[in-house]
């Protein structure tokens, strides 16, 4: 009947199809794509990325640990596969298990790149997580310091991140990157007026 649920498509009929470029309707109940997509992703295959979202994949997607296409790309620092998702649709206020945007965990991870891209769109900057924690709090909370959290900080500064959002203990992110020894990041802060 044509108003039954397609039976499951295999994950080599999804790759096949996908592979050769012919595109298939996608139902709420053959989410096979939508799993070969997060795999893809996760291996950070952006040819296959491509493939399975011209083949229906859906971007938006979410498994059962709440990871879609988009958040894992931001993830796992894959900058490409980012703006695939992005020019598929991929919802920016969606969130992660954490409750984290795409940006957060980038930020935390120290994923330049990605970041400078994530911030290129009309993401949250501000954006509380479950922890309590903005991008900014988590990129110096989380990060190390180093060049590539520092420059992410600049970035976030750049992009108009609120200097003042404490985490839930009443703790600036100042208070944090001085906590931390990273000198480099409380001057950035102080320089863009933090207290």
């Amino acid at each position: 009947m044509a108003d039954e649920p397609n039976p499951a498509i295999s994950r080599r009929v999804v790759m096949a199809l996908a592979s050769s470029g012919i595109a298939f309707p996608v139902r709420a109940q053959d989410r096979a794509v939508d799993r070969e997509l997060i795999a893809a992703v996760a291996g950070g295959d952006t040819a296959a990325v491509r493939r399975l979202i011209a083949a229906g994949g859906d971007v938006n997607a979410q498994d059962s640990s709440k990871d879609n296409a988009f958040l894992l790309a931001g993830a796992l620092g894959h900058t490409e596969i980012v703006k695939l998702t992005l020019a598929a649709g991929a919802d920016l206020k969606r969130v992660n298990r954490f409750g984290g945007t795409a940006l957060i965990p980038a930020c935390h991870h120290g994923h330049v790149a990605t970041v400078r891209e994530l911030l290129q769109t009309a993401i949250d900057v501000d954006h509380v997580n479950n922890l309590g924690w903005t991008a900014l709090l988590e990129a110096i909370i989380l990060g190390d310091g180093g060049p590539a959290h520092t420059e992410i900080v600049r970035l976030l500064v750049q992009h108009k991140a609120r200097l003042d959002l404490a985490d839930r203990d009443g703790v600036s992110p100042l208070a944090h990157a001085r906590r931390r020894g990273q000198a480099a990041i409380a001057q950035l802060l102080i320089d863009a007026g933090a207290r």
